[in-house]
């Protein structure tokens, strides 16, 4: 469960970013997840609600943000949106696509309570 350890790692940015800007305590957290981050998403809620506590965002709301994933064609040289990796390009039916997008995963911003 890989999840566990990005919920530390956020909490360390969490923790980083509400000492620095004096803030007590993170009411919610807002996180863009890839669609082919590899990222199980109630196991990420899961593993933030425990990770958190004692931290100021415990008890934060944690929203999580879907991108799309995305490639470059090579039929027709657009980036388009695509839903897994090995599907073909939705403009053209080429299936010469280089994922370059969509595995992404950030925190987009904290709220302050």
């Amino acid at each position: 469960m890989h999840e566990m350890s990005l919920a530390e790692g956020m909490r360390e940015i969490i923790v980083d970013s509400a000492a620095k800007h004096n803030a007590p305590r993170i009411s919610r957290v807002r996180v863009e997840i890839g669609r082919f981050a590899g990222v199980e998403k109630d196991a990420l809620a899961f593993a933030f609600d425990v990770v958190m506590r004692g931290s100021p965002a415990e008890g934060a709301e944690l929203v999580m943000i879907d991108l799309p994933g995305r490639a470059s064609c090579f039929g027709c040289g657009e980036t388009v949106e695509i839903e897994d990796r090995l599907d073909p390009c939705p403009l053209c039916g080429s299936l010469q696509l280089m994922p370059d997008g969509g595995d992404e995963m950030r925190i987009k911003d904290l709220e302050v309570a």
